[in-house]
């Protein structure tokens, strides 16, 4: 059996190299390297594509979530809600502007916040949820949003892996107030560098993240509040247009993966992704779990197959927020996740006779 690797980039890049050249060159040939008229219909094109009104293009998805906090006026003195399991950048924007990250357990059978417990974390304080879209499977935004609405509560969506997901038929990009988005490399829609945006139904929080992300400024020299240097470079905008074109056909073939994951595993004794009535995710990764998951890595290793641990280190047990004082098992379950989740190969380029594969060593394993 040949190497399989976790994500294969350079495959992605190879099957639309044609287009992705052309459209480089594009930019390039301009002579527009700054908000160029690139940037603009992208931000267009995404913002239909996710069934929201606006879009605003950023640096990064770490920017996305700071500028959407910021626009909304989150800061000192107030509380944001976030999942206990997460990529640690949604507890970074929150910290990054003074807020407070509060955590909340995971669902158990699908690693996102689990709704049933964000009532109790609420006080006075508390401005915002922020649910993540984990692994491209949707959180269960109904109730998270009449939550929000019950207690006169802000909604951002961290859906850093969920491009072209669907929650009850509706695509993510516009449940809640803001939405942002991350378009690393490895993302389901990926740039060939950082990029990131937001989605939103509200033309005045558009505006002023478009503001903020411009030194606050709309007006050249002209700067109405402190801003940062976060706009979506054009080229990386040419190149997100071309991959936006066959999103959707990569999401379908990343449905089938994890299709012929689940069949083929089924009878193994890991737990494999369960997917609500409501949820049709993008399967930005495949997520299994097992108590001997360090073992059964070393052993896909050793087989030549590429797997990931998302997350091996919850936020809450990093030292970037010892100065919490959150012992390890004050969120059981995240702690607990770290050690036994792996993420399998999955993407685009990935064959079903190389899950096959997979298949057959896990099994084997």
């Amino acid at each position: 059996m040949n190497t399989i690797p976790f994500l294969d980039l350079r495959a992605a890049y190879i099957e639309l190299k044609v287009q992705i050249n052309e459209a480089i060159a594009g930019v390039l040939e301009s002579g527009w390297y700054i908000l160029s008229p690139e940037v603009v219909a992208f931000e267009s094109e995404w913002a239909a594509y996710c069934e929201a009104n606006h879009a605003v293009g950023l640096a990064n998805g770490l920017d996305a979530l700071t500028l959407a906090l910021r626009a909304l006026d989150i800061g000192p003195g107030d509380e944001v809600i976030v999942p206990s399991n997460t990529y640690i950048a949604t507890w970074l924007a929150v910290s990054g502007v003074g807020a407070t990250p509060v955590p909340v357990e995971p669902d158990q059978a699908t690693h996102n916040i689990d709704p049933a417990l964000i009532e109790a974390a609420i006080t006075s304080r508390t401005r915002a949820l922020l649910p993540v879209h984990l692994y491209g499977q949707p959180a269960d935004m109904d109730p998270i949003l009449d939550i929000a609405r019950r207690h006169g509560l802000l909604v951002i969506e961290d859906a850093a892996q969920a491009h072209g997901a669907r929650y009850n038929g509706k695509r993510i990009g516009a449940h809640g107030d803001v939405v942002c988005w991350s378009f690393y490399p490895g993302k389901n829609l990926g740039a060939l560098g950082d990029a990131g945006a937001i989605t939103t139904n509200d033309a005045a929080l558009a505006e002023r993240v478009a503001l903020l992300r411009n030194y606050g400024s709309c007006q050249k020299y002209v700067n109405e509040e402190a801003g940062v240097n976060s706009r979506l470079d054009p080229i990386q905008a040419a190149v997100l247009r071309v991959k936006l074109a066959v999103l959707d056909e990569w999401t379908d073939r990343r449905r089938s993966l994890a299709t012929a994951y689940t069949e083929g595993l089924a009878e193994c004794s890991l737990t494999l992704p369960y997917v609500p009535d409501w949820a049709d995710p993008a399967w930005h990764l495949y997520v299994v779990r097992t108590s001997d998951r360090d073992a059964l890595q070393g052993r896909m290793i050793k087989a030549g197959i590429g797997t990931l641990i998302h997350y091996p280190i919850p936020p809450h047990m990093q030292k970037a927020y010892a100065d919490m004082d959150l012992l390890s098992d004050a969120f059981p379950l995240a702690r607990d996740l770290a050690s036994e989740v792996l993420s399998l190969p999955m993407g685009p380029q990935l064959g079903l006779d190389q899950v096959q594969d997979i298949v057959n060593e896990l099994k084997n394993a």
